[in-house]
């Protein structure tokens, strides 16, 4: 079975090359515009990975972290924080917020693929 991503960010470009990324290593994505929109995949299906990114409308990449740790099947699902803050502080909201990981962009294809299998279970 393939593995599942959802990829939670406000910026057309980005979600056009993650996702593509993503679908040509063989992962199943999903995509939400941003935190808010993307709440309705957490409806009991199964994802193996969200990435989202920090600055979104209507809900951030933080508030979209706690939300996905306070649902109950989710709350073990990595995370990683797709980003242009490369300041410790948002790394270390993030992180604190239930955020596995990070990768900075603009990013490499190989390294977010590589990111991704490290955190994969």
């Amino acid at each position: 079975m393939k593995k599942s991503i959802l990829i939670v960010d406000d910026s057309e470009s980005i979600r056009e090359v993650v996702t593509f990324t993503l679908e040509n290593a063989g992962f199943e994505v999903f995509v939400g515009t941003d935190g808010d929109v993307a709440t309705k995949f957490l409806d009991g299906r199964q994802i193996d990975l969200i990435i989202t990114d920090l600055h979104m409308p209507h809900m951030n990449g933080i508030d979209f972290i706690k939300f996905v740790r306070a649902t109950e099947q989710y709350k073990r699902t990595p995370i990683l924080f797709l980003t242009t803050e490369s300041q410790v502080a948002k790394k270390m909201e993030a992180k604190e917020a239930g955020a596995t990981g990070w990768i900075i962009k603009p990013f490499v294809p190989g390294k977010l693929l590589s990111a991704l299998r490290k955190v994969l279970r």
